[in-house]
């Protein structure tokens, strides 16, 4: 089976941005990628000035978030990690299954991480869901990977959580890929 995806938007609240990032890079990640279940951890800053400002996203195999090793991080978190996690401003997890993963031609695991990626939540009422998978899988995504620097598109559902019960996950070599004719075709179609 797949991994699922820990999908964390955050923003440091009353921290300094400064002890936020060195709290999350030097402490919590690492506390995670020790875990049992836990996989690649990518973290990405808003360049839209949309807020919150942080998002994470963390491969865990299914079920990791349930397991005791999981809980013994809160048990076992040092002062500085509960004054932090207390003091954030915005904490939104949500935990999405996958149902599709598709690469460019080109591009792969090996390509290393994105250096950008575009998020996109949803919900639409049950009847319509088997014409938005369609509408993905045989026109929105095929004309999203022909964009040049257009790397990977994801679709995973809600599983834990609150929030849209869609997600699509992309990846891209750089913010000039919303620019491109294709993109505006592929977000331009009936």
């Amino acid at each position: 089976m797949a991994d699922d995806l820990l999908f964390v938007y955050s923003s440091p609240g009353t921290v300094s941005q400064t002890e936020f990032t060195d709290w999350y890079d030097n402490e919590h990640v690492p506390n995670r990628l020790a875990t049992p279940g836990f996989g690649a951890v990518a973290r990405f800053r808003a360049t839209d000035g949309l807020k919150p400002e942080w998002l994470a996203t963390y491969e865990i195999k299914p079920g990791t978030l349930e397991t005791p090793a999981y809980k013994a991080l809160w048990e076992n978190a040092s002062e500085r990690e509960k004054r932090i996690m207390s003091s954030v401003g915005t904490l939104d997890r949500r935990v999405y299954t996958p149902l599709s993963d598709a690469w460019a031609d080109g591009y792969s695991v090996a390509s290393g991480a994105a250096p950008v990626v575009l998020a996109v939540s949803m919900s639409v009422p049950p009847a319509v869901e088997p014409d938005l998978e369609a509408y993905y899988d045989q026109e929105h995504y095929p004309m999203l990977l022909a964009v040049p620097g257009w790397r990977r598109a994801r679709r995973f559902a809600l599983s834990a959580g609150t929030g849209p019960k869609y997600l699509s996950l992309h990846e891209l070599d750089s913010e000039a890929a919303f620019a491109e004719p294709g993109y505006q075709a592929a977000i331009s179609t009936p």
